[in-house]
């Protein structure tokens, strides 16, 4: 008895077969999902030889952009030499030498001018000077460096400041001055000007020459 089931595994295998051929043979191939099905498993991946005709290109969905203009050589604006009644041009400078605290205390000044419609002209910053500090060893006649220091300097410039205005506003500025932040203000002169520029030696004794 044990040998039966082994006989009659391949017999029911067989007869499996043989009834999913005559159901093969027997169903409509007219059928929509028939044909549909048929068309999937006959397919071939076609797409993979043709091109994609621009498919993930979005440049054209950008608005045209203008074409680029030189830059203009910086040109000194006409001063304020101001009046009786006002300040012309003030220069409310910052230096520290920790960027982020000065640069901080500079946007605070910039939002306090505008919260009391104080015109600002200009706000930027000026160039960052590097000093090396050094020290003479005990023994010795050589110097070593110490530490290398830089400073950082922000400006807000402000326009038709009164003049009985201004101590207040000094006031206000110098109650939250933060600690290590070094304040100035003063006139803005042709001075200030110049010392935002890049320095050129060699340009200014060609031009000392020729004049």
């Amino acid at each position: 008895m044990a040998a039966v089931p082994k006989v009659l595994c391949p017999l029911r295998a067989a007869m499996l077969r043989q009834l999913h051929a005559l159901g093969r043979a027997a169903a409509p191939q007219d059928t929509p999902l028939c044909a549909a099905g048929a068309a999937l498993l006959s397919s071939h991946r076609s797409y993979r030889s043709r091109p994609t005709h621009g498919i993930g290109r979005y440049k054209y969905l950008l608005p045209k952009e203008a074409p680029k203009r030189k830059k203009e050589r910086v040109q000194m604006k006409e001063i304020n030499p101001g009046s009786e009644l006002e300040f012309g041009h003030v220069n409310i400078q910052m230096t520290s030498y920790d960027l982020c605290l000065v640069e901080h205390f500079a946007q605070y000044v910039h939002r306090l001018c505008n919260r009391l419609r104080i015109p600002v002209s200009e706000s930027y910053a000026m160039p960052t000077k590097t000093n090396e500090v050094l020290f003479l060893e005990e023994r010795g006649s050589k110097m070593q460096l110490d530490a290398v220091l830089t400073t950082h300097q922000r400006v807000v410039q402000v326009s038709a400041l009164s003049a009985t205005f201004a101590p207040i506003l000094l006031e206000m500025i110098q109650s939250n001055q933060p600690e290590g932040v070094h304040l100035l203000i003063k006139q803005h002169t042709e001075a200030d000007f110049k010392s935002r520029l890049k320095a050129r030696p060699e340009l200014e004794e060609l031009l000392a020459q020729m004049s």
